[in-house]
């Protein structure tokens, strides 16, 4: 029988409906090509340097390159200058600014952020930072986010290894729901909905994924599509602007680990990671606590989730919980917080 769950931080309902995995179709799959570790028509490949806008990053800085950050060409947004609303109330407009970033995550055409050492990961994800730290203290902007298409279900359009970055000059709704449902929580609970379902997942633990020194992999309880996977700080921080030197480790750690699960028991998906940040400084940071959810493309949103705003899950996030534990690499056992 179909149930109904409700997510906590988002106050939203998706349908846990399993025997709909049952019904006759034919996934959709695309097959992955053998990759070149170098592609000499590859913009984002060593050598090719002068095929991308002029670079924003590159660390390291002498050298060899690891990782760069080039303007997007065909960015989003772009540029600062007024953010003033133009228009009447029903057609409202204002300037596109803001920024639109590209992180070459890898010199190899062919590297995956699975397959990457952790050193090599942290290095990215501590690029992530740097870059998200410049551009939140910009006075036109209000919300960043990083975010990676892995695949062309994912929506992306270059095979090189990248991610993405954007800084918009307006609140993101889908986050401002979520600031808003944990401020509410928060004055009525006096504590963080994220903390809360953190520590009752880790007590619960059958939902739990893995741990990494201070992260944790998790399903949640109101996944809204199939082995949908949260990475979340255990202790508190509102905003991934405050990520320490010390944790970046770790977080990669979890990552590579996590990615390589889900590809082992999905058949090597694609996938969308997104992260969500407390959007500026100040309370938000107090209630929000900053996550990455990966999202492996296992199924299609059709008309009843575009009509209702309600996902349908076909794998219960407990089920994808234990696949996962078992498709971890053998190297580390799981430790249970």
């Amino acid at each position: 029988m179909s149930t109904l769950r409700q997510d906590s931080t988002s106050r939203q309902w998706a349908v846990m409906a399993p025997v709909r995995a049952d019904r006759p179709h034919a996934p959709v799959v695309i097959p992955r090509p053998q990759l070149p570790e170098l592609d000499p028509s590859c913009p984002f490949c060593p050598g090719n340097e002068d095929q991308t806008p002029p670079e924003i990053l590159r660390d390291p800085k002498e050298g060899d390159w690891q990782v760069r950050v080039v303007p997007n060409l065909y960015g989003a947004l772009s540029g600062d200058g007024s953010v003033a609303r133009t228009g009447p109330s029903l057609f409202r407009e204002m300037p596109g600014v803001g920024s639109h970033e590209v992180v070459i995550e890898s010199r190899r055409h062919d590297g995956r952020m699975d397959e990457m050492a952790q050193q090599d990961l942290a290095r990215v994800v501590d690029v992530w930072r740097a870059r998200y730290r410049e551009l939140i203290v910009q006075n036109y902007i209000r919300a960043v986010v990083v975010f990676k298409n892995f695949g062309t279900l994912a929506g992306t359009s270059l095979t090189h290894p990248h991610s993405q970055i954007v800084a918009t000059p307006v609140f993101l709704p889908r986050l401002l729901r979520r600031v808003d449902v944990a401020t509410r929580y928060y004055d009525e609970n006096g504590s963080c909905v994220y903390d809360d379902v953190i520590a009752a997942e880790r007590a619960a633990d059958i939902r739990v994924v893995e741990e990494k020194g201070g992260f944790i992999a998790f399903e949640p309880f109101a996944a809204g599509s199939p082995f949908e996977t949260w990475v979340a700080p255990t202790f508190h921080q509102g905003s991934f602007n405050d990520l320490a030197d010390e944790e970046i480790d770790d977080l990669a750690a979890i990552l590579i680990r996590v990615l390589g699960a889900i590809r082992r028991a999905c058949g090597d998906p694609d996938f969308n990671l997104v992260m969500y940040s407390a959007p500026t400084n100040g309370h938000t940071n107090e209630v929000f606590h900053w996550h990455i959810k990966i999202v492996p493309k296992l199924s299609t949103p059709a008309g009843f989730e575009m009509g209702s705003a309600m996902n349908i899950n076909t794998v219960l996030p407990e089920d994808a919980a234990t696949n996962l534990r078992t498709a971890l690499a053998p190297a580390a056992a799981r430790r249970r917080g």
